[in-house]
């Protein structure tokens, strides 16, 4: 496999610096370039065309939601992936609902770190694990009523909504397929068709998709 090519956005000079020279000294890890705001970021994206950018929520010029999702609209081939201090789910939640493939906080590990770009450039989803226990709290809350409760679940079979309702919990195709009495293999064919006919990405995408509809209840 070629080296993942890495574009950095991030307004904190240092810490993007010091990121940059990090990913610089690991085996399989090619830094294209790196920007300090918005506008710059998008104008290296588009150049440089990255496998993957890392990009920081707040920026000077513009929130990283903002550059997000340009950054998707004018540079699809590249996976994003969130690398930020913020813990609030509002804003993982936002960051998934435009395009974000991860969602890794600041304080990491190194070795999460990197297997997360790893992930993100094979096109998977990635959280960190505390933010991955946020949207599963999330999940269990209740939620209330709203006239948009049923938008696009009309377009879901009965069987795909039992299967994004175990997905948002977090259960594994072949979990899924245990808990239904199904194979492995129709599992996947229920997730192609849920992702199909709600125009999503992904799995997380997917399970955000389910707490917002009240597909989810609290649990017991």
């Amino acid at each position: 496999m070629h080296e993942i090519r890495l574009l950095i956005i991030d307004d904190h000079s240092l810490f993007r610096g010091g990121l940059k020279l990090l990913l610089e000294r690991q085996a399989g890890f090619a830094v294209l370039g790196e920007a300090g705001n918005a506008l710059e970021g998008l104008k290296r994206a588009k150049k440089l065309h990255p496998d993957v950018i890392l990009l920081d929520l707040p920026m000077t010029d513009a929130s990283g939601l903002q550059a997000l999702a340009l950054l998707c609209e004018e540079v699809p081939s590249a996976h994003i992936m969130m690398l930020t201090a913020s813990e609030d789910v509002q804003d993982l939640l936002a960051a998934l609902r435009a395009g974000a493939r991860g969602y890794v906080l600041k304080n990491t590990e190194l070795d999460f770190l990197l297997d997360a770009i790893r992930r993100v450039a094979q096109a998977e989803s990635v959280l960190a694990p505390l933010m991955a226990n946020k949207l599963a709290d999330t999940v269990r809350q209740p939620v209330k009523a709203s006239g948009q409760a049923d938008a696009g679940l009309d377009k879901l079979s009965p069987r795909e909504r039992e299967v994004i309702v175990l997905l948002a919990q977090g259960a594994s195709n072949k979990e899924i397929a245990r808990r239904l009495g199904l194979v492995e293999s129709t599992v996947k064919i229920h997730v192609q068709g849920i992702l199909r006919k709600l125009n999503l990405s992904s799995r997380v995408q997917a399970a955000v998709f389910a707490v917002e509809r009240g597909l989810i209840h609290p649990a017991n």
